[in-house]
């Protein structure tokens, strides 16, 4: 007889089944103690059994228990299956191996199933197996009291509250702060626990943690932990870690002077800034003492403990005081600082500028200055000009022409880098004028422009004449001059040169200048007193030459070729016409 359907095959009278062995004296079952499935899945309870040989029958039924109450839901005859109950119609099955299977499993089917097997007068056997249902909680909602919670409070105050929704079965919830769980104890830690069992069937599980807090608790940090057994095997689901809002009192006051650098300088931006260790913060005060036979203090005015000075100077420099009143303890609280501002000023230059002096004389500069530390002196020719020397007082002896310009005194003060001031004299020493002119001998071609370049120095500042009439052009820089004149060479003017002369109220200088007829293989000199046209003339004369050499080497080329095609064609070497083209070609296939 077969066994078709969800059951599988009976063939013949004996049963030859995936999961069942013949041959045994008597029917056994065997099955899991437990299975667990999760909600709403599809549950598998295995079923394997064995049989006598002879036997010629066989049947296999299943029940729930409830309550020592058994209740068949599905069994199979020959090869006939029934879903006998309504709760289970169309939800169970026996697969070929002969598990049954649950579809869509409910809360309410966390039951012990029967499975039972026949085998008619030789006997019935059955086993059962304890189906667990199981659903995961939701991850832990952690809910900090931010509210605040002082350290003085008497009672246990609330630290935080978790909450573990639909789960099965119920869950538990520990609490942690930073990473070490929590225990109950009677003075310390209290921990308030809820289960509450929602009409779905699913558990959802509150925990509120009381605990006494100190100073240190405003760094910890609090976590509670959901567990539950899943498979055999303990699972655990963890909130996010949050940390409280801790109240006590201010012990300990400091008052921080920042700046762009560690030495103060005038002018910089200096912030004061006061800060207690309590919180909340109490309220700052801001006072300044006032120096004198009597010390007073005044009040200064801040935001929050802080006070902004701009551009400081060297009035701000003092002590500065910060005080509160601890509310809590009942206690004021006093700490000061020393705010030392540098500064440089009073820079002079003695005697004042600008200073005359005599070719010979001898001038003692003496530079000045107040700082907050001991200062630095350097003596310079010109502001960017090499160091003449260092200390207060730079001596010039026996000066000169040369010695005049402006002399700049450079003040530092030590260990304060960036604090810096210079000042500046100017010293004109009186002299006749010298002129600087070293060309005398000029190179010229008659009817050319030539430029003559006479530079002098004096004080008071020298006026240059000129001993020709022609175009001049005049630079002034302090006591220097520098005058151009350009003038066309004439015979006369190569017979008696030219001449420049510097004047002023306290002599004058002259300097001849005496032209040159310049011979073709003189090249011209380089000086300041020559004139440009003279170069441009020569590669002009140059260039003339050889383009006349060129067009004599073109004309010999031309006669020579002339020449060798003439002796050809006399030789009859050069075929003029089309019939000696034929001919060469006649005589050259011979």
């Amino acid at each position: 007889m077969a066994l078709s359907g969800a059951a599988g095959s009976l063939l013949g009278w004996g049963l030859l089944f995936w999961g069942a062995t013949v041959g045994a004296s008597k029917v056994e079952v065997s099955m899991l103690e437990t299975v667990e499935v999760e909600l709403g899945q599809t549950a598998r309870i295995p079923c394997n059994f064995s049989i006598p040989a002879e036997s010629n029958y066989a049947y296999i039924n299943w029940f729930y228990i409830h309550k020592n109450n058994r209740t068949k839901i599905y069994y199979m005859v020959r090869d006939q299956a029934f879903e006998p109950d309504r709760e289970y119609k169309g939800r169970v099955a026996m697969e070929n191996d002969f598990t049954f299977t649950i579809s869509r499993v409910t809360l309410q089917d966390a039951r012990t199933f029967v499975c039972q097997v026949g085998a008619g007068s030789l006997g019935v056997g059955e086993n059962r197996t304890k189906l667990h249902i199981y659903k995961t909680p939701e991850p832990p909602e952690i809910q900090v009291n931010d509210a605040g919670i002082p350290v003085t409070s008497k009672e246990i105050p609330k630290i935080a509250e978790c909450i573990s929704k639909n789960g099965f079965p119920a869950p538990n919830i520990t609490w942690y702060k930073n990473g070490s769980p929590l225990w109950q104890d009677d003075t310390q830690v209290s921990i308030l626990s809820t289960l509450t069992k929602e009409s779905s069937g699913l558990y959802t599980v509150r925990s509120i943690l009381f605990a006494h807090v100190s100073r240190e608790d405003r760094q910890s940090r609090f976590h509670c932990e959901v567990s539950y057994r899943l498979l055999g095997a303990d699972q655990t689901a963890t909130s996010e870690k949050v940390n409280l809002t801790v109240f006590y009192s201010t012990e300990n006051l400091t008052l921080v002077i920042h700046s762009p650098q560690p030495q103060v300088r005038e002018g910089d931006e200096v912030t004061l800034r006061c800060e207690g260790d309590g919180n909340p913060p109490p309220e700052y005060n801001l006072l300044k003492v006032q120096e004198g036979a009597q010390p007073e203090e005044k009040d200064l005015t801040a935001s929050n403990g802080v006070l902004i000075l701009r551009k400081v100077k060297k009035e701000d420099s003092g002590r500065y005081l910060c005080r509160t009143f601890d509310l809590d303890s009942m206690m004021n609280l006093e700490t000061g600082v020393n705010l030392s501002v540098n500064y440089l000023e009073g820079l002079k230059i003695t005697p004042e500028g600008p200073i005359q002096l005599q070719q010979g004389d001898v001038l003692a500069l003496t530079c000045d200055a107040r700082g907050s530390r001991p200062l630095e002196f350097r003596w310079k020719k010109e502001k960017k000009g090499k160091l003449l020397g260092t200390g207060k007082q730079l001596k010039l002896s026996n000066v000169t022409l040369e010695s005049s310009g402006n002399y700049s005194c450079e003040v530092a003060v030590t260990g304060v880098p960036g604090l810096s001031r210079s000042k500046q004299v100017y010293v004109a020493v009186h002299a006749k004028p010298q002129i600087s002119s070293k060309d005398s001998l000029v190179p010229v071609q008659p009817n050319e422009l030539v430029t003559l370049m006479c530079k002098a120095a004096a004080f008071p500042e020298p006026k240059i004449t000129w001993s020709i009439n022609g175009k001049v052009q005049n630079h002034t820089d302090r006591h220097r001059v520098i005058s151009n004149l350009t003038v066309q060479v004439t015979p006369d003017l190569l017979q008696s040169g030219v001449t420049c002369t510097a004047t002023n109220e306290l002599g004058n200088s002259s300097h001849q200048f005496t032209l040159k007829r310049r011979t073709t293989t003189m090249s011209p000199p380089i000086g300041n007193t020559t004139a440009e046209p003279i170069k441009k003339e020569q590669k002009t004369q140059e260039s003339k030459g050889v383009i006349i050499v060129a067009v004599i080497v073109c004309i010999l080329v031309i006669a020579v070729l002339g020449a060798v095609l003439y002796f050809l064609h006399k030789k009859g070497k050069i075929p003029c016409n089309r019939t000696g083209k034929q001919d060469m070609q006649r005589n050259t296939s011979i």
